[in-house]
């Protein structure tokens, strides 16, 4: 049974018994504790947590999840996948334990005749609970399983939690037995490699408290409604099913391998260590494809570092496998093809996939090669320094600083014949993610844990938004919170966390950012300097309570900061319309990719698989953005289902979650999105679009900044008063200018190069009179002395060695020192020896220690040539007198 045939089943059979058909969403959500969605309840989430009322009381997903914990176990296990497919099933206070494993047993042993899986009854195990009675009984009850099959376990393995207080309750695992051939009998507390996991039935009926650890925490009580959250893996009953030996070896893995075969000419199933690279090609290809399709690219943190890490381990495993070429366009062929049908969007998007995995693959190989250098001298000095082990924060270096992934560190280290601290490296990247998750979660919440926003959602409900059409509203604070806890009353000077019944201000998102204003009391203000949603469904206005005394339960007057708002919003206007210009331009493959709405300026980021874009198409898109700005067209926003959206051509972006009804927002023909932000209401409105500039800010994206209204015109302003200036400088017509200015800067630098030229004649014709100024020391010629002014650098050495030459076939060292003057705080020096001076054992190199001190510095080098830099030019005198004694011993040796 093909994997797709596996989902639809899994789907119709739900669909049948009273599920809604909910699509996967994103791999990309908004929350600050995942990087990627793992599980299917992660877009239900809001609705077991009771933060907003779920749509349906019954529902079923294919969901897209990827888990990268146990990312090097990949291809060394037969169930590893980094990118796979989670089927469930779920109710909301619907059915419960019953019902659950009246649906999953159904599934699972109906004949495939009848659009079931067909497994075979008497090879099925299930595990629940240890004290979970009920669910035993309902196993022998409903499915006929006995005793001996149905196996007890503790909290660590059957007992479900998000891991904070909250919902949480036991679960129960079936099995498929897969016979003796693969482990010992016992069921699955004795092998889970024969007894393999196909299902999860979790069921929600308690509640969590504070405290405790993964494996032990409080149950302080039982949820009034019970729910049911089902997981079961899609390849994991794909390869039971199609009787192959692993997830790697299923329909729509193993073509992946396939094409590495074809590339490497080498068979799979052959030698082990191989197996596992066509392996890790041909999960971490799916897993890359995927990941991009959702909006991300390559980069050195968070969602972006884990991608790079995957791509990266594909072109180092087909490397080991004895190809050289650029690889991964060509596994992303496969991965479309097999995916597609499932997930059409990622052959719509396919050349923007493929044009991000070709740059990345590039910009590899060239880490490559430099990132080899780098650790090349790492790797010297640790054995230098008699070290057998390369420092963590090397590792970490290499990797933060110029990319170069650790499992290639660690390769290449063992090459050498050193380990790494692992260990140590692995300390600063949790440091560096623990910042990054923080710190994104406490812009959400508030450095609070979230309870006591879910406490205000609780008791007062979802927070009304009138901020479409309304500035001004009269509101009750139906929540009050101090440093995350809710309380009855804040006085002046506090800094508070207002949730009103009813508000006219907009929460920072979708890149535009939050309203501030006032809220206004009988006796009290707060100053509202920023506004969240850290939780769906309430709005909190953060602030400071300026005067009075602010009460929980008080009638307010609460009013957005107009100007602010309305400049905010052309900015989003203007950022709607740079996007469908870019698209216009650039093609589809330029997704917006970030943006940030503030007032009077835009920051827009977007894919750019072609690089950076010409200076040309950027004025082209300004001069067309401006011109939708002259024609003035209608902004108009309206509510419709996600598929109406999508035929009528809104452009939805990565990353978003959208309901059963979405908001579109509309700029005459020119533009139409989803989004939740506030706009203009005609495009004449935003005045004036000017695009400052174009950059890169990662793999693949590129950042257009730009001014919109006011900002943009007193921009032009001050240009055109810049340009007069110039224009009256050089007795010129402005578009004179650049001719006459590049003529200018033309014969500035004939005049440098002249000079130079000069210069260089001037401090090599000195290089006679200090050959002949030589001194003898114990039949050494020694030249040791400052240069002439302003000789430094590349000068520096060519001087010594001319000097140097001019000694002839005596013995001779020459040393040259050149400073700013002792203020500078820096000297620099060069060391240069005859060849005579060196069959004497007089290496340059070994006599800078013998001075180098006297300037505060230090250097090296080759036996004929050494350079160095100090710190005290004052010095100099001490460091030549300290080289004359050297050479005097040295002589009298």
């Amino acid at each position: 049974m093909q994997t797709h045939e596996i989902a639809r089943r899994f789907t119709d059979h739900f669909v049948r018994a009273g599920h809604t058909r909910v699509p996967s969403a994103s791999l990309i959500l908004d929350d600050p504790n995942l990087l990627f969605v793992n599980a299917g309840m992660v877009q239900f989430k809001p609705y077991f947590l009771g933060e907003a009322p779920p749509p349906y009381p019954r529902a079923t997903s294919i969901q897209k999840c990827v888990r990268t914990g146990d990312i090097d176990e990949v291809g060394r296990t037969t169930r590893h996948n980094t990118f796979f497919q989670m089927a469930g099933n779920f109710s909301f206070g619907d059915y419960f334990k019953a019902g659950a494993i009246e649906h999953a047993w159904n599934l699972v042993t109906g004949s495939q005749d009848a659009g079931g899986y067909g497994f075979d009854p008497d090879r099925i195990w299930v595990t629940v609970y240890q004290d979970d009675d009920e669910a035993a009984d309902l196993w022998r009850k409903i499915a006929g399983i006995p005793a001996e099959r149905i196996q007890r376990r503790g909290m660590a393995d059957n007992f479900w939690s998000m891991g904070i207080p909250g919902p949480c309750g036991p679960c129960s695992e079936i099995y498929y037995d897969r016979g003796p051939e693969y482990g010992r009998e016992g069921g699955p507390v004795v092998d889970e490699d024969r007894y393999l996991e196909i299902w999860n039935l979790v069921f929600m009926q308690n509640i969590r408290g504070e405290g405790g650890t993964k494996d032990h925490f409080p149950i302080v009580g039982e949820l009034p409604a019970k729910n049911i959250d089902t997981g079961m893996g899609v390849e994991r009953v794909a390869y039971l099913l199609q009787g192959v030996h692993n997830v790697y070896e299923t329909d729509l893995v193993r073509p992946v391998i396939a094409r590495a075969e074809e590339l490497s000419g080498r068979p799979y199933g052959v030698s082990p260590e191989d197996d596992v690279r066509f392996r890790v090609i041909a999960d971490h290809a799916r897993s890359g494809v995927m990941i991009i399709g959702d909006g991300v690219t390559p980069s050195n943190d968070g969602r972006g570092y884990v991608l790079r890490r995957l791509l990266r381990r594909i072109v180092r495993s087909s490397r080991l496998l004895g190809v050289h070429e650029p690889v991964l366009p060509a596994y992303a062929e496969v991965v479309r093809d097999m995916m597609a049908p499932a997930y059409p969007e990622i052959a719509a998007d396919f050349e923007r996939i493929v044009a991000v995995v070709g740059n990345e693959e590039e910009a590899f190989l060239a880490t490559l090669t430099a990132g080899s250098k780098i650790f090349d001298v790492a790797a010297t000095a640790t054995k230098q320094a008699g070290s057998t082990v390369l420092a963590g924060d090397k590792a970490f270096q290499l990797h933060d600083t110029y990319g170069f992934p650790i499992d290639l560190t660690l390769e290449m280290a063992a090459e050498a014949g050193l380990t790494v601290d692992e260990q140590g490296f692995r300390t600063l990247m949790n440091e560096q993610r623990a910042r990054a998750k923080a710190d994104a979660a406490a812009r959400r919440t508030g450095h609070g844990d979230g309870s006591a926003y879910r406490a205000v959602l609780d008791t007062a409900g979802s927070s009304e938004f009138l901020g479409y059409s309304e500035l001004i509203a009269e509101s009750v604070i139906v929540g009050l919170i101090v440093d995350g806890a809710g309380v009855p009353a804040a006085g002046e000077g506090a800094a508070v966390e207002v949730v009103l019944d009813r508000t006219p201000f907009y929460a920072e998102g979708g890149g535009q950012q939050a309203d501030t204003g006032v809220i206004v009391g009988a006796d009290f203000t707060i100053t509202v300097s920023d506004v969240q949603s850290p939780v769906t469904g309430l709005i909190v206005h953060r602030g400071t309570v300026t005067a009075g005394e602010a009460r929980l339960d008080a009638q307010v007057h609460a009013e957005v900061d107009t100007d602010r708002r309305v400049a905010v919003s052309r900015s989003h206007s203007a950022t709607h319309l740079v996007h469908a210009g870019m698209r216009r331009a650039l093609g589809d493959s330029a997704a917006q990719a970030g943006s940030m709405n503030a007032p009077g300026r835009l920051r827009f980021d977007f894919t750019s698989p072609g690089g950076a874009v010409p200076a040309s198409v950027l004025a082209d898109v300004e001069d067309e953005v401006n011109a939708v700005l002259i024609a003035d067209h209608d902004v108009r926003s309206f509510i419709t289902t996600p598929d109406e959206a999508r035929k009528i051509g809104a452009l939805a972006l990565f990353g978003e979650k959208y309901g059963d009804s979405v908001r579109v927002v509309e700029i005459g023909e020119y533009s139409r999105e989803l989004c939740g932000g506030t706009h203009v209401h005609r495009s004449g409105q935003l005045g004036l679009v000017k695009l400052l500039s174009e950059a890169s800010i990662g793999s693949g994206v590129r950042r257009v900044e730009g001014l919109v209204g006011l900002d943009a015109f007193r921009f032009l302003a001050k240009e055109h008063v810049l340009v007069s200036q110039l224009a009256d400088q050089f007795k010129a017509r402005p578009e004179e200018l650049p001719e006459r200015i590049g003529g200018v800067v033309e014969r500035l630098r004939a005049a440098e190069r002249e000079l130079e030229r000069v210069r260089a004649d001037a401090v090599l014709a000195s290089a006679g009179s200090l050959a002949e100024g030589a001194e003898d020391v114990n039949g050494v010629a020694l030249v040791a002395v400052s240069a002439p002014d302003g000789v430094s650098g590349n000068d520096l050495r060519a001087l010594a060695s001319d000097v140097r030459g001019r000694l002839g076939s005596r013995p001779g060292v020459v040393a040259l020192f050149s400073s700013d003057g002792v203020e500078s705080g820096k000297v620099s020096f060069v060391v240069a020896t005859t060849s005579a001076a060196r069959d004497r054992g007089l290496a340059a190199g070994k006599l800078v220690p013998a001075f180098a001190k006297a300037v505060g510095g230090r250097g090296g080098g080759k036996p004929d040539l050494a350079q160095g830099g100090g710190t005290d030019p004052s010095g100099v005198p001490a460091a030549v007198e300290a080289l004359r004694r050297e050479l005097a011993g040295a002589a009298r040796g």
